[in-house]
């Protein structure tokens, strides 16, 4: 999920965090209705990547210029500590009037109340410009509290000379393959000394399930108001055959189960690995780690009855105690439009939810670095069952992630997998 990638890389990061209760003074209090000059709104941004960042400031300087009525200030936020930072600010009040955050996360908040419904703040057009099902993702109990902006998803990104030596052409950007042609060519790629794959599964479970839509895998089952976790053929489908490429045609490496992404570029960059299955985001790594002359393709998302992934956008949201809703509308409007949308995907080598945006991502890049491929790849994201299921995060920890972990280890069997699976969906979703 797009939260713990940030996690884990804000570190880096050399941005401040501010405290979002020491900006009281700078909000719009119970004081500002009554006095006069503009609208203040504060909006916390969890942009963290240079050029992303850069953006995110550009698009309110140039907004403050043309706006002089609706002013933006503009907060620093971290995604390491934003979820301790809002559920402070919304209980006491003094919460941003626009939050920067994800679609997984900000249903606890919406359930509580804090997030403003935005269906009637904004426009028809762009509203339409994102599929349902991505607008899916940001709506609970009926209300769509969220702008999803940004989205990531799971590509293959190869080694061009390796599939050029094998005899593996590179399919086009609208057409993947099958999962049956991934496992066919990782096997063609596989020689002593080379794996056709490293599946990179440090953090099995949101991978596990977000593929499975590829099968119609949903694990969470809702029914007359109760869900369960179920594993049937459907939810079997995706780990099966990542477990029979490591140990039945031994065409991916084993070695790979405990690592990130990242953990695997100096394999992949070294000839071990022909093919990193893994994020979208993985070509910014390409782009700034990769040796000189070392040629690599992003190829689409891999199909099985269809190319479905789980979409976990990143999201804007107006806080229900904003006293200026529909000026933070007007801003969010401005600020996503297709050409500043295709400029923040672009800095955060994510893709843009609009469709329009994407269009002019490609031509702004060209198609390059996979460009092309990342755009085209938004058609399949959608909202998946366990995103809207409020005991996912226990039984993601305490019950798949280690039975996930077991099962690619080759320690348990494809049925205990499922058993524990669902014998923790009984524990957590009582």
């Amino acid at each position: 999920m797009l939260r713990t990638r940030f996690r884990r890389l804000a570190a880096a990061t050399a941005v401040a965090v501010v405290g979002l209760g020491m900006l009281a003074a700078c909000g719009d209090g119970g004081d500002d209705e009554a006095t006069s000059g503009p609208v203040k709104l504060r909006f916390l941004s969890l942009a963290w990547q240079k050029e992303s960042l850069q953006a995110n400031k550009d698009l309110v300087a140039k907004w403050n210029a043309e706006h002089p009525d609706i002013q933006v200030e503009y907060v620093q936020g971290d995604w390491n500590s934003v979820h301790d930072q809002l559920l402070t600010s919304f209980e006491g009040g003094d919460a941003p009037d626009i939050v920067h955050y994800e679609a997984a996360s900000i249903g606890e908040f919406s359930k509580q109340g804090y997030l403003a419904d935005v269906s009637d703040l904004l426009s028809d057009d762009f509203k339409g410009q994102i599929d349902k099902g991505i607008w899916d993702t940001a709506t609970f109990d009926g209300k769509v509290t969220g702008v999803p902006f940004l989205l990531e998803s799971q590509v293959v990104i190869a080694n061009k000379k390796l599939l050029d030596a094998a005899g593996v052409t590179v399919p086009p950007a609208d057409s993947g393959w099958t999962w049956d042609e991934f496992q066919a060519n990782a096997q063609k790629l596989t020689k002593p000394g080379q794996y056709g794959a490293a599946w990179a599964l440090k953090s099995p479970t949101n991978r596990v399930l977000n593929l499975a839509l590829n099968f119609d895998g949903k694990f969470f089952y809702t029914d007359g108001g109760r869900t369960e976790v179920k594993v049937g053929d459907a939810e079997k489908e995706v780990p099966k055959r990542i477990h029979d490429m490591l140990y039945t045609a031994k065409s991916a490496s084993p070695e790979a189960l405990g690592m990130s992404g990242a953990d695997t570029l100096p394999g992949f960059f070294g000839g071990k690995y022909a093919m990193l299955p893994g994020s979208v985001s993985l070509r910014q790594q390409m782009v700034e780690q990769a040796p000189a002359g070392f040629e690599w393709v992003t190829l689409p998302p891999i199909k099985g009855q269809s190319s479905l992934q789980a979409a976990n956008p990143q999201t804007l949201s107006i806080s229900e105690d904003s006293k200026h809703k529909k000026q933070a509308a007007q801003f969010l409007e401005y600020f996503l439009n297709p050409t500043n949308m295709a400029a923040l995907a672009k800095g955060d080598w994510l893709v843009p939810t609009g469709k329009q945006a994407n269009e002019e991502l490609v031509k702004l890049t060209g198609g390059k670095q996979g460009w092309d491929v990342a755009a085209d790849s938004a058609a399949d994201l959608t909202v998946a069952p366990f995103q809207m299921a409020d005991g996912y995060p226990e039984w993601k920890t305490k019950y798949a992630t280690p039975a996930f972990q077991q099962y690619f280890a080759n320690k348990i069997t494809l049925d205990q997998l499922a058993t524990q699976l669902v014998d923790g969906g009984k524990q957590v979703l009582r």
